[in-house]
């Protein structure tokens, strides 16, 4: 009998043996037609599982999963089998990990998937404890402690991505400090008068709108909010000018504004509203336009259970408490209250760009402000 035809049976016999519960007589098939070289993927891989479950060492296990996953690398049994084999808790991660991340929606809800999971958290956490407990004594600050929670997968790392322009080389920074700013004192001082004349513009019941509003003129990008009242603003100075109703009501706000480093591009900047969120309103995860700015909110009426996400830092919404952050990173807010929440909010140039580069970017923005082109 010729040897293919010969290793075709005993690949059957060994099938046969395995699906009556034979373990060891189909590992004893299946071991003899991966020697002779014939074995294909799906054979090693119940070699594999027969090698398991009667007793071999791990790196039998391992080596035929190894052949599987040399042919098919994204086959999520063996994936999830390798990992149950692998050498440490790193290992093991990694082969699950990937197993998760090629897995469709209804694959990760199967038991194979949904216990490789919770090997996963579990090896993870074993590991999140090992570096915790090594780097205990250490007090290299905030970055690091990010850098740390980054490494052990407690938080999701989050880069610039705006959805129009993107300027290389700025830091990655979710959340700027306001000390870091020498006109934000002034401007928290004068919060109780800003917030007087926001008062003053709500009780006129007129000059807001949807902060997200349709442009028939722009392609429709699908805003959860889009056109809703929900998220609306009181815009002071918009598209670079004076909002010809609310600008002339709030000269206070104007005013602490002027000493705040704001972008001057014709049609476009500077821009300044107050931002008002209906009680109960999310707004839903975005990217702003541009990671040459910095926006900035002055907290002015915030009911308890308003909070704003800028990549993995989640931060309470407090009243007089500035909030300045890079919006080209993916950010979100809540207002989980029963009444509405309001900010300030404006745009100031990037305190890392210097003077040469903020003006040949307004020359940059303002050519593409006036560009119209041909059809």
């Amino acid at each position: 009998m010729a040897t293919r035809e010969r290793q075709a049976q005993r690949a059957q016999a060994g099938w046969a043996a395995w699906q009556r519960g034979e373990a060891l007589v189909a590992r004893d098939a299946f071991e003899e037609v991966a020697a002779a070289g014939v074995a294909t993927p799906q054979l090693w891989l119940l070699l594999a599982q027969a090698r398991a479950v009667t007793g071999a060492e791990r790196a039998a296990v391992a080596g035929a999963l190894d052949q599987v996953l040399a042919v098919e690398p994204f086959n999520l049994h063996a994936l999830v089998l390798r990992g149950d084999h692998a050498e440490d808790d790193r290992a093991a991660c990694s082969f699950y990990g990937l197993a998760l991340s090629r897995a469709s929606e209804a694959e990760r809800r199967q038991p194979m998937l949904v216990e490789a999971q919770a090997r996963l958290a579990a090896a993870s956490a074993r590991f999140s404890d090992h570096l915790r407990a090594q780097v205990a004594q250490t007090d290299a600050g905030p970055r690091f402690a990010e850098a740390v929670a980054l490494v052990t997968g407690e938080k999701q790392l989050y880069l610039q991505q705006p959805t129009s322009f993107f300027f290389p080389g700025l830091p990655h920074r979710q959340f700027f400090d306001a000390g870091e700013f020498d006109w934000a004192p002034a401007l928290t001082a004068a919060a109780p008068a800003i917030r007087a004349e926001l008062d003053a513009l709500i009780a006129s019941g007129t000059g807001a709108q949807p902060y997200v509003q349709s442009d028939a003129r722009r392609a429709n990008r699908g805003h959860a909010l889009l056109d809703d009242a929900r998220w609306s603003a009181f815009h002071l100075i918009e598209n670079g000018a004076p909002h010809p109703l609310n600008a002339t009501r709030c000269p206070a706000t104007l005013a602490a504004l002027t000493q705040a480093p704001l972008p001057n591009i014709p049609g476009r900047s500077p821009m300044a509203l107050f931002s008002v969120l209906q009680p109960h309103t999310h707004i839903p995860p975005h990217n702003g336009m541009l990671n040459t700015r910095l926006i900035v909110h002055l907290p002015l009426i915030v009911p308890d259970g308003c909070r704003l996400r800028v990549g993995n830092d989640e931060r309470a919404v407090r009243a007089g408490e500035l909030m300045i952050f890079d919006d080209s990173i993916e950010h979100e807010a809540w207002n989980d209250s029963d009444d509405g929440r309001v900010v300030l909010l404006f745009e100031v140039w990037r305190p890392e760009l210097s003077a040469a580069e903020r003006d040949a970017l307004t020359t940059l923005f303002g050519a593409i402000g006036v560009y119209q082109g041909g059809q």
